[in-house]
């Protein structure tokens, strides 16, 4: 099931959010248990054939976990304790890795759960969440369904800490409303500019050639359309768990403004980014090191942020991309860019992102070289032709529309109006959002539907 279409918003999101707010207050365990059966039941709805890898990763993070606390608290048990942490990660990567590089059908979600499972045992292993050892609790954490298919990955220790605070309570009504709100806008995101993104990449690279501005229209299409289609799912996972109580903190914040790689990887899937510094990175020394021992570790966080997208060997070389353009602005450019207007900088970054994604949407690396050799004419049809100018008119307003939704002014426009403007901005802002939920539903009614990007990695 995904959170864009008619069943989930129709039918199981209501269903699932009246049960849970008529629970009475301190009635803790009721809603634990509500919320995992409900999780429980839109994991199988999804993908009923794989939810017995989901079941045993489970479990079998659950005991490793487990034993780690009991070895935590005993005398002389380090050693012990590491063995059982290295065994439960290595049994990770082995089923994440059969999965992702056989012909093995592919579990839904099966690369965030497995990281959320393994936040699990490293937060216990070491000492950052206070765990009682209950099963419910890591079960929730793991199938929790705002996040289990395509994240973001919130850690087990800011889980952990709104688990015993937040469901006690009940849901504030102001967190409701903003998570509806910001549900609202994800699913516009996804929707109205993603999608109808999308097709227009859609119909480019269905060219066999092509001159060397449709090549290039072809890339903006489809890096404002993974940007709008991953931001879009992950604020509707964020509205979706704040609808239930829980804060999940953002997981993009506006990367194609960012004025170079490493504040671009620090705006983009911001979660991956926090497990990689805070599981490997660091543990590995991180920053605090010499040179040549922060370039291993560089080198070595990209390489497997490259594997952990996807199979072949184009992910692997986008991870490379990425880790080359990052320790060349760490270690050569350093504060000499910051010379560099900043608008200059803004577009050199989009430039550099915006050529990485070629290596997602190609299926081979001579396919990546080949579309990049057509966006400078390789196919013999010069800069632009006919096609090019269809498909650039054609999608322009569509164009003109995702370049402004990238940045922060139509939202900073909004909240001012509303905290501003007294009530009567508040109700024109709930229209608003009304809007544009009739809007993305009368599109999805009369359009195939779309799956999102993410849900291939």
């Amino acid at each position: 099931m995904s959170f864009g279409s008619l069943e989930f918003i129709f039918l199981f999101l209501p269903v699932s959010v009246l049960i849970y707010r008529l629970i009475p207050g301190k009635k803790t365990l009721a809603r634990k248990i509500v919320l995992l059966v409900f999780s429980i039941l839109f994991y199988i709805w999804g993908d009923a054939a794989n939810s017995i890898v989901l079941a045993v990763s489970v479990f079998f993070n659950y005991v490793s976990g487990q034993q780690i606390r009991i070895l935590a608290q005993e005398e002389n048990q380090a050693r012990r304790k590491k063995i059982t942490l290295i065994s439960t990660v290595a049994v990770n990567v082995l089923v994440l890795g059969i999965f992702k590089y056989s012909r093995l059908s592919l579990p839904i979600g099966i690369s965030f759960y497995t990281f959320s499972a393994l936040s699990y045992v490293f937060d216990i292993y070491y000492g950052r969440a206070e765990d009682s050892g209950s099963l419910l609790d890591e079960m929730l954490y793991i199938l929790f369904f705002p996040k289990v298919l395509s994240g973001p990955i919130m850690q087990y220790k800011d889980f952990r800490r709104q688990l015993s605070e937040i469901p006690d309570s009940g849901v504030r009504r102001s967190d409701f409303n903003s998570g509806m709100y910001l549900f609202i806008i994800g699913l516009f995101k996804k929707v109205l500019i993603a999608d109808n993104l999308g097709t227009a990449f859609g119909q480019i690279s269905s060219l066999q050639h092509m001159a060397g501005l449709t090549a290039w229209l072809g890339m903006i299409y489809y890096s404002l359309e993974l940007y709008f289609d991953f931001s879009g799912y992950s604020d509707m996972a964020i509205g979706l768990a704040r609808m239930f109580g829980f804060h999940i903190e953002k997981n993009f914040d506006d990367p194609y403004l960012s004025d170079g790689v490493t504040d671009f990887w620090r705006r983009w899937h911001i979660s991956l980014g926090a497990w990689f510094r805070d599981y490997v990175y660091i543990p590995m020394g991180g920053n605090r090191c010499s040179k040549e021992m922060q370039l291993r570790n560089l080198s070595f966080v990209w390489i497997l942020t490259g594997l952990w997208h996807g199979n072949t060997l184009n992910f692997l070389f986008w991870g490379i991309y990425h880790g080359f353009f990052v320790i060349l602005e760490k270690f050569v450019i350093g504060k000499a860019r910051m010379s560099i207007p900043k608008p200059v900088r803004i577009f050199l970054t989009d430039l550099i992102a915006f050529f990485g994604w070629i290596f997602f949407f190609t299926p081979s690396l001579g396919g990546t070289v080949h579309y990049i050799g057509q966006m400078f004419g390789a196919d013999g049809l010069g800069f632009a032709d006919s096609a090019s100018i269809y498909y650039l008119t054609g999608n322009l307003v569509l164009l003109i529309a995702a370049v402004l939704c990238c940045g922060p002014v139509l939202k900073q426009v909004h909240a001012s109006l509303v905290y501003r403007g007294g009530k009567k901005m508040v109700y024109v802002s709930a229209a608003v959002h009304a809007v544009l939920l009739i809007f993305c539903v009368a599109n999805m009614v009369g359009s195939t539907y779309s799956t999102f990007l993410y849900f291939r990695f």
